[in-house]
């Protein structure tokens, strides 16, 4: 194996990425700055806020799923020059992207109830409750958000939503500060404060994507005449069928590590902070493997457009390298500090939790050797995924997923989480399990597929 064929595409391949994780960051820190807020106000508050994400979570990750069909369709037209596919692909990409986000707005807003069924103390859905009706409402500017950067994203532009991002970051820390304590002439609303504050900032979010990309002058001309008259009925079935596998595939891995939040929950309170912590730093990791997904969908659509079947393994092989090696340097750097990183999220001067954080610490700093392991799968897992999507190829991707996850992980986390002294530990064990099955597949998959197109057109 030539290992400079690869290598010689890694700059290339960073430079795509890089902006893409800083954007994902950005994304995970609207979350952050969420709890460390309403953390300043109690701990019934700080619950209601985690609960009611949990649900926004999995709207959030369905729609984010079905734009990434976005990109691939985006990204071949761009490689064949097709300028008017470009922009029918985006006119149509933006109009499924807001009607979803209405529907998963209107569902997430009636599935409320369900928390009444979770046995969260009644005090916390008190709270949970009008929290949930805002920031689900802020689903909509989110996916159509989504559309915009998923059409960028495609034209190889992922600087922008890079921007956008940073700049949203700025106007909800604003937003959140004044709305959440009572600031200035703004009234006191706490938890109520920090929804409009996520609600606010991300309109502006997709305000400052249009003003963006509309003021690129490669970018401006695909803005004209929007038209309903212009809709297809075969566009929008294109991009509806290779949407809805991409959201079920990142709503079965969502679930997952929902679900191992809930059952490390239900092992004690000691076990789910821990797996907090843990999930916490595996998340931070993950940006970059993403990052790299993005990258792969985006050069193997490219190479697809051009019918340059050999280099596109060449591309895809390059990206999938980088992202073992990124993954391998986070794997060491958990298992040499896996009982250090626990301590930056405790409160270890508090005397009266010292008993408690002691317990936690031990237990994150298992979790945290076995998230050491499955850091490699999920890199491998997610960046194949992308490389698929940049194929097209959805369908079988998605049933693979679900086997892994639903059918291999989760009654192996079940079990060993719930029936063995591993406990939160064995729950892990089973995500590792999952993630490794997924990984295989997944690249199996990948190897079959492009062998054949490089037969068939030689």
């Amino acid at each position: 194996m030539n290992f400079s064929q690869y290598t010689k595409e890694f700059s290339y391949n960073l430079k795509l990425a890089y902006p893409v994780i800083l954007g994902m960051l950005g994304h995970t820190l609207i979350g952050i700055v969420d709890n460390i807020m309403v953390g300043n106000l109690g701990s019934t508050e700080l619950a209601a806020v985690s609960l009611g994400n949990s649900f926004i979570f999995i709207g959030m990750s369905i729609g984010i799923g079905f734009s990434t069909a976005i990109t691939p369709i985006i990204a071949e037209a761009d490689a064949e020059n097709d300028d008017k596919k470009i922009r029918t692909t985006f006119h149509h990409g933006l109009l499924l992207s807001t009607v979803l986000g209405v529907i998963l707005f209107i569902l997430i807003v009636l599935s409320k109830p369900i928390m009444y069924l979770m046995h969260q103390p009644k005090e916390v859905i008190d709270l949970a409750s009008p929290y949930i009706d805002w920031v689900a409402f802020s689903l909509i500017p989110v996916i159509i958000y989504q559309g915009y950067k998923q059409f960028a994203d495609g034209l190889s532009k992922t600087k922008y939503s890079m921007y956008a991002i940073f700049m949203t970051n700025v106007v909800h820390v604003f937003f959140n500060y004044v709305l959440i304590y009572g600031i200035w002439f703004f009234p006191k609303l706490g938890i109520l404060g920090a929804a409009l504050g996520t609600v606010i900032s991300r309109i502006m979010m997709v305000v400052f994507m249009h003003y963006l990309l509309r003021n690129d002058k490669e970018i401006r001309r695909y803005f004209k005449n929007f038209s309903f008259k212009e809709i297809r009925k075969s566009v929008l079935k294109k991009i509806i069928d290779l949407g809805i596998p991409s959201a079920l595939q990142m709503l079965f891995e969502v679930a997952l590590f929902t679900a191992a939040i809930w059952l490390t929950g239900s092992i004690g309170k000691t076990s789910q902070a821990a797996n907090q912590i843990a999930l916490t730093l595996a998340t931070t990791t993950f940006m970059f493997a993403m990052g790299l997904n993005v990258t792969a969908m985006i050069r193997v659509s490219n190479q697809k457009g051009l019918k340059d079947y050999k280099n596109l393994i060449v591309v895809a092989r390059s990206i999938f390298l980088l992202a073992i090696i990124v993954e391998i340097i986070f794997a060491l750097l958990f298992v040499v500090l896996h009982k250090v990183l626990p301590h930056f999220f405790l409160n270890m001067n508090d005397t009266a939790q010292a008993l408690e954080n002691k317990e936690v610490i031990l237990i994150a700093s298992k979790l945290l050797l076995v998230a050491a392991v499955f850091q490699i799968s999920d890199g491998i897992q997610v960046v194949v995924l992308g490389a698929l999507r940049g194929l097209q190829d959805v369908k079988i991707p998605m049933y693979i997923t679900f086997v892994a996850y639903w059918v291999v992980g989760f009654p192996i986390s079940f079990y060993l989480g719930k029936y063995t002294k591993l406990e939160s530990v064995g729950v892990w064990i089973g995500l590792l399990a999952g993630l490794t099955v997924a990984a295989l597949f997944l690249y199996i998959r990948f190897h079959k597929l492009t062998n054949r197109l490089v037969r068939n057109n030689s």
